[in-house]
């Protein structure tokens, strides 16, 4: 008898564990807040917050580069998707002045287990995923738009999530600082 069949799939279950914790502080924000917009703004702080801190920690680990276009820096989004949520997004729809594309998933690790009711139709559920790919592209400077499209949780066949480049930033040293 082997020992493998015995095993759990850890990583499995650890992407199981995240959609659940996620999905409970969804519920909680929801709780906390009457207006759905007003979540749908705490999840995108959220990410953002998250973001920023992440992104020092996808460089240790990937030893990245600056990106120069922003091709090779949907490239890296592409990566940190892989590593963070496991999973493989497709880079399509780009568009013709070459600062907008489109990150196209099959499946949400986040959305798993969810079923939104009517009453929130509006919720972006998955709303910390754009703040986090915000707030991580301005630690490098640069200022990002990012919404969803297409939504799984909404009856899409895809969840798709558009980012936009607005422009680069400039380092700026702190008033009173010479």
């Amino acid at each position: 008898m082997t020992r493998n069949s015995n095993r759990l799939d850890l990583k499995k279950i650890s992407s199981e564990l995240m959609s659940l914790t996620y999905g409970s502080m969804v519920s909680k924000i929801l709780r906390d807040y009457d207006n759905t917009d007003e979540v749908n703004k705490q999840l995108e702080r959220i990410g953002y917050n998250m973001g920023i801190r992440l992104i020092e920690d996808f460089l240790s680990r990937t030893m990245s580069s600056r990106c120069l276009d922003i091709r090779e820096t949907a490239e890296k989004i592409q990566l940190a998707f892989r590593m963070y949520l496991s999973i493989q997004p497709s880079l399509l729809n780009w568009a013709s002045t070459g600062d907008e594309f489109s990150l196209m998933f099959e499946q949400n690790p986040l959305a798993e287990f969810v079923e939104l009711p009517q009453d929130l139709t509006n919720l972006k559920y998955s709303n910390v995923i754009c703040g986090c790919i915000r707030g991580a592209l301005e630690m490098v400077q640069l200022d990002v738009q990012c919404w969803f499209v297409q939504d799984q949780l909404k009856g899409d066949s895809i969840t798709e999530l558009r980012v936009k480049c607005l422009r680069r930033l400039e380092d700026q040293v702190p008033a009173g600082e010479d």
